[in-house]
């Protein structure tokens, strides 16, 4: 049995003082992969140092929450596609990620946001390397670019918290859809209508440490070990047992991120 927790940002605190504690707690939880996404430029250094501990994997982008810093830059995209290139070569990068779009950050530029996942989707596609996608308060712009890339970007919605309506229009598209800590708690209805309806062969587990927390469980206490809760609420969910979960979640996750 073998479990992989797809997001999680060990280079973030709490967990960037524990690297080794964190994965080795999580062996000893079953959970044998980590998928380490990058948040800005600045962090690309510190996600590439970790890509040669055994069982982790990691992917290079920039987060819609820091698109605005990019303007600080005297050509804000002039050498980005260069340096997010150079960085997934040298990391040895299983996906393109953290990216996507947010328009619920206060003082959103959509405009800029729109044109940063566009690049980045580019370089995915040129490297036939899956994404990472964030979204918040801006899925059909999200559903548009992609729909736009249709059979040429495949990749993951993170921490997907969204009902089947939306879960449908992404699963349509070959997208998978990752579910997290929500699907632990009974209140999440959405969540878990959604982890309910979802394919075999599209669902993947993640916790999204530090950032978002289970029921019992608050963020800043979250790590990869937790996968193990998640998926043991999913197969409640979908009525299998727990060796299923682990089985049908580890195979899409190698077959997604090799």
């Amino acid at each position: 049995m073998e479990l992989w927790d797809t997001h999680c940002h060990l280079t973030l605190p709490p967990l960037a003082a524990d690297v080794d504690g964190a994965l080795c707690r999580a062996r000893q939880a079953g959970v044998s992969n980590v998928v380490i996404p990058a948040y800005d430029v600045a962090s690309w250094a510190d996600v590439a140092a970790l890509s040669d501990r055994p069982g982790v994997r990691v992917a290079f982008g920039v987060h819609p929450w820091v698109a605005g810093a990019l303007l600080s830059r005297a050509a804000p995209f002039g050498t980005l596609r260069t340096e997010l290139e150079s960085a997934l070569d040298l990391g040895r990068a299983a996906a393109v990620g953290e990216i996507g779009l947010d328009f619920k950050v206060e003082g959103a530029d959509r405009a800029l946001q729109s044109a940063l996942l566009e690049l980045q989707l580019d370089v995915a596609d040129a490297r036939d390397l899956p994404v990472l996608l964030h979204c918040r308060g801006a899925f059909e712009e999200l559903l548009a670019a992609l729909a736009a890339r249709r059979g040429r970007v495949r990749g993951v919605v993170h921490a997907f918290s969204r009902g089947p309506d939306i879960a449908r229009r992404f699963l349509d598209l070959g997208l998978h859809l990752a579910f997290g800590g929500a699907v632990t708690r009974p209140s999440a209805e959405r969540a878990r209508k959604s982890a309910a309806f979802a394919p075999h062969d599209r669902i993947l587990l993640e916790t999204d440490a530090p950032s978002i927390g289970l029921d019992g469980v608050p963020p800043e206490l979250a790590e990869p070990r937790h996968v193990r809760e998640i998926a043991a609420s999913v197969g409640r969910i979908r009525n299998v047992d727990f060796d299923e979960i682990a089985a049908v979640t580890s195979e899409n996750a190698r077959r997604l991120f090799g």
